[in-house]
């Protein structure tokens, strides 16, 4: 434990661009280290002339530019937005078993990627399919439902959010086991959405989610204080200034836009949004200003090295990375979670 206490923010970006290259590096095709990086180097602007690439293949440059870059910092992406969104939730909700998927986003999704593979809606839009359109309307719908339902007036209690976001997740789960049941042909299709995979991440995904978890994690870094002080309880915060039902609305609001974009394009991932907070506050304590930025890299890398294991263990098949992050994430959670249980008691 020592060791990760002394993780900082340097130590996780410097681990996290060694992961992407390393990254890059495996799958059906392996590729060196040398000419992996020499290939990131070469896509960054300003240096990317002092870059040669005299010596790699070109089919090397193609498979890493085009087919594991795109996925590998989607996959970068959506760790670090899942990670962020469950310090925001778990902070807003002072519940420790709050994640993302809490108000019932991850089932409006599914429901809305459920309809869209069973009329089979192959139009693509912005880069997303439409299936992932109807992931993010369905997400995006059940949050305003959940909020719409718990306002009292201006007021917005925590309580009352917790229960309409469970209540709305059961229906909205059984709606979809309906619907698989009564389309049999394409519940393998559904099952595997359900269980998140980045194997058909472009560019264009990239260039619209990237921009989004950067914007939403600005804004939510923002409110640090706020949600350091939401941790004392609402009426502490009311009393130093906090005006606790607009951030909670703010918070919430960018978190679940995240959420929704993020599980559009990989389908739901759980664990990540859950478990990688309390990892980090073991590590590093509960001050939002140190947690957001920690979740945010550790999550991506998290998610990157899942992915990596997906897509080659059973090469040239691949697994969905969900179960990758059940199965190797929780392990280490209990683990720390053994290590500092007197701490935490």
């Amino acid at each position: 434990m020592k060791i990760f206490r002394k993780s900082n923010i340097i130590i996780s970006l410097l681990v996290l661009i060694a992961v992407v290259i390393i990254a890059c590096g495996f799958g059906s095709v392996r590729i060196d280290f040398v000419d992996s990086s020499k290939v990131l180097l070469s896509k960054i602007p300003f240096i990317n002339d002092l870059i040669s690439l005299e010596g790699i293949k070109e089919s090397h440059i193609k498979i890493i530019a085009d087919l594991r870059l795109p996925r590998i910092i989607l996959a970068l992406f959506t760790g670090g937005a899942l990670a962020v969104v469950g310090c925001s939730f778990q902070g807003v909700f002072k519940n420790p078993m709050a994640d993302p998927f809490v108000l019932g986003i991850s089932s409006g999704a599914a429901l809305g990627a459920t309809i869209g593979l069973i009329f089979n809606f192959n139009k693509t839009i912005f880069g997303f399919t439409g299936v992932s359109m109807f992931a993010f309307i369905g997400a995006m719908l059940t949050v305003l439902v959940v909020l719409r339902i718990s306002a009292i007036g201006k007021k917005l209690p925590t309580t009352t959010l917790l229960l309409a976001g469970i209540s709305l997740n059961y229906l909205l789960s059984a709606l979809m086991s309906l619907m698989m049941l009564l389309n049999r042909d394409k519940l393998e299709r559904v099952y595997l959405w359900t269980l998140g995979s980045f194997s058909t991440s472009s560019w264009k995904e990239v260039a619209i989610i990237a921009p989004c978890v950067i914007i939403c994690s600005i804004i939510l870094m923002v409110f640090k204080e706020e949600l350091n002080l939401m941790l004392l309880g609402d009426e502490t915060a009311r009393s130093l200034g906090i005006d606790v039902n607009r951030t909670k609305k703010i918070i919430l609001g960018i978190s679940s836009i995240m959420v929704a974009v993020v599980v559009s394009a990989s389908g739901i991932i759980g664990f990540v949004g859950l478990i990688i907070p309390h990892i980090i506050r073991m590590i590093n304590g509960p001050d939002h200003k140190k947690l957001i930025p920690l979740a945010m890299l550790i999550g991506a890398i998290f998610m990157i090295v899942c992915d990596t294991i997906a897509r080659t263990i059973i090469s040239p098949a691949e697994l969905s990375v969900g179960i990758i992050t059940s199965l190797f994430g929780v392990p280490f959670f209990l683990f720390l979670l053994y290590q500092n249980k007197k701490r935490i008691i």
